[in-house]
C-alpha cells in the first residue's frame, strides 16, 4: 500500500554535492511520481514555493542556506509537507532542532536505500489521509488522484490514460494555469502533440466533469477549478 501511495507523491531532494544528489535522484525517480532537485536551501525554498512537493529530503550542511534553516522557514508556512533531514553529524543540538521542526526523520550519513525507504515509509504513513489526494470538483463530484477516478456520489467515472495524465497534472497545480507546452510534455512526452489534440482531449474530458471544472485561459492553457461550498 505504501509503495503504491509513494507513486503518487512528489519529492524534493536537496543536496549540494552533485554526485550524491544525482545518485539519489536517479533512485527516487524509480519509486516516486516526480523528483525535483535543489543544490542549496535558497533554491529549495523557491522550488517548494512553486511546486509544493509532498516530501522534502535535505542535507543540513549546504552553502547560502543550511537545511535546518530552510526547513524552519518552510515549516513556518507549510505544516503538511514531510521533511526528512540527512547529515553526517549526530550533534545533540541538531537532534533537538529536528524534533522542534516536526521532521519525519533525522538520517545519519551514509544514507543507504534501506534508511531512505524507512524514512519515506514513515512519511507516507503521515500523509495517508485520502483527502490529500482529492480535489473537489462540485458538491457531488471529486477527482481522487490515488484511485485515479472521478467519483460522483455512488458513481465512479473511469478515465483514459491521457485523461488521467492531464487530470493528475492540473490537480497537482491547482492554483495556476498550465501552459499548452507543459500539458504536451506531461501527456505526450515523446511524440509531442498539437494544440488541437489538447483541445480534443479536454473536450472529451469535460463530458465526464462537472460544468466549469476545467477552464481555458485563451492563448495560455488550462486550469482546474476546485469547488468550495
Amino acid at each position: 500500500m505504501q509503495k503504491e501511495l509513494l507513486k503518487n507523491l512528489r519529492i524534493l531532494y536537496v543536496e549540494d554535492e552533485d554526485d550524491v544528489r544525482r545518485n539519489a535522484v536517479e533512485y527516487l525517480k524509480r519509486i516516486a511520481k516526480e523528483v525535483l532537485e535543489a543544490s542549496d536551501g535558497k533554491e529549495a525554498i523557491k522550488i517548494w514555493g512553486e511546486e509544493k512537493p509532498d516530501i522534502i529530503i535535505t542535507d543540513i550542511s549546504m552553502p547560502r542556506l543550511n537545511g535546518l534553516d530552510m526547513a524552519r522557514y518552510i515549516r513556518s508556512k507549510d505544516q503538511d509537507v514531510q521533511i526528512i533531514v540527512a547529515t553526517a553529524y549526530t550533534d545533540t543540538d541538531y537532534l533537538m532542532q529536528a524534533v522542534e521542526l516536526n521532521l519525519v526523520k533525522y538520517l545519519v550519513k551514509p544514507i543507504t536505500k534501506e534508511k531512505l525507504l524507512s524514512a519515506l515509509s514513515q512519511s507516507v504513513e503521515k500523509i495517508q489521509d485520502e483527502n490529500k489526494f482529492t480535489v473537489q470538483l462540485s458538491e457531488e463530484c471529486r477527482y481522487n488522484a490515488y484511485s485515479q477516478n472521478i467519483e460522483c456520489q455512488d458513481k465512479t467515472i473511469k478515465l483514459t490514460k491521457n485523461e488521467l495524465l492531464f487530470m493528475d497534472l492540473v490537480a497537482h497545480h491547482i492554483s495556476r494555469t498550465l501552459t499548452y507546452q507543459e500539458i504536451e510534455d506531461a501527456v505526450w512526452p515523446y511524440e509531442g502533440m498539437s494544440q488541437d489534440a489538447i483541445r480534443s482531449l479536454v473536450r472529451a474530458l469535460r463530458k465526464k466533469l462537472p460544468e466549469g471544472a476545467v477552464e481555458n485561459v485563451s492563448g495560455v492553457g488550462y486550469r482546474l477549478h476546485s469547488y468550495s461550498a
